[in-house]
C-alpha cells in the first residue's frame, strides 16, 4: 500500500501542482475504491506517507503553491477576497495564505478584469446607467470594493495600462 502511495503521489504531482490537502483528498479517495475494506488509520497512514514522499522530492509545498496561484489568479483578475477563498478551498492554512497575498494587488486584478469583460477604459459600447449598473455589480460579484470599482471604470486606457505595467503581477 505504501508503495501504491508513493506512486499514485508521484503521478499526480507530475500533472499539476497541489496542496497537501488536496494530494490527501485524492490519495484517500483511490485508497478507497483500490483498497477494499480499507480502515481509516490505514487511510492516514497511506495519505502521510504521499505527503512525505511530496515532501521529500519537493513537489510538495503549499507556499510555493499559495504563491503561484495569487499570481496567476491576479493577473486573471481575481480580487484578494475571491483568492483567499480559492486557497482556503484548496486547503492552504491562513498564514501561508496571508503571507501569499501580501503581494497581491486589487486594482491591478481590478483592471485585469475590465480588460477581460470589456469594461470601463475598455468599454466599446457607450455608457449609460444600465450598462454602469452592470458593471459595478459584476466588480461587486467578484470580490472588488465599490470605490476601486468607480477609480477603474473611471479610468483611461492609457492610466489603466500604466496602473498594470507598475505592478509585477501584470
Amino acid at each position: 500500500m505504501l508503495a501504491w502511495a508513493k506512486n499514485s503521489a508521484s503521478y499526480r504531482l507530475s500533472r499539476r501542482m497541489m496542496t497537501e490537502h488536496e494530494l490527501a483528498t485524492a490519495i484517500r479517495r483511490k485508497a478507497r475504491q483500490k483498497f477494499e475494506g480499507i480502515s481509516e488509520a490505514q487511510l492516514a497512514a497511506v495519505a502521510n506517507a504521499a505527503i512525505a514522499f511530496g515532501r521529500r522530492v519537493g513537489a510538495l509545498d503549499d507556499k510555493s503553491y499559495a504563491e503561484v496561484k495569487v499570481r496567476s489568479l491576479v493577473r486573471a483578475g481575481r480580487s484578494k477576497r475571491v483568492i483567499a477563498r480559492k486557497l482556503q478551498e484548496k486547503g492552504v492554512d491562513p498564514p501561508t495564505a496571508a503571507e501569499a497575498l501580501e503581494d497581491a494587488d486589487d486594482p491591478t486584478a481590478a483592471i485585469a478584469f475590465a480588460r477581460k469583460r470589456g469594461f470601463g477604459p475598455y468599454r466599446r459600447a457607450p455608457l449609460d446607467e444600465k450598462r454602469l449598473a452592470r458593471e459595478m455589480s459584476a466588480f461587486a460579484r467578484n470580490g472588488f470594493s465599490f470605490d476601486l470599482a468607480r477609480r477603474v471604470l473611471d479610468m483611461d486606457v492609457d492610466e489603466a495600462e500604466a496602473v498594470t505595467a507598475a505592478q509585477p503581477f501584470g
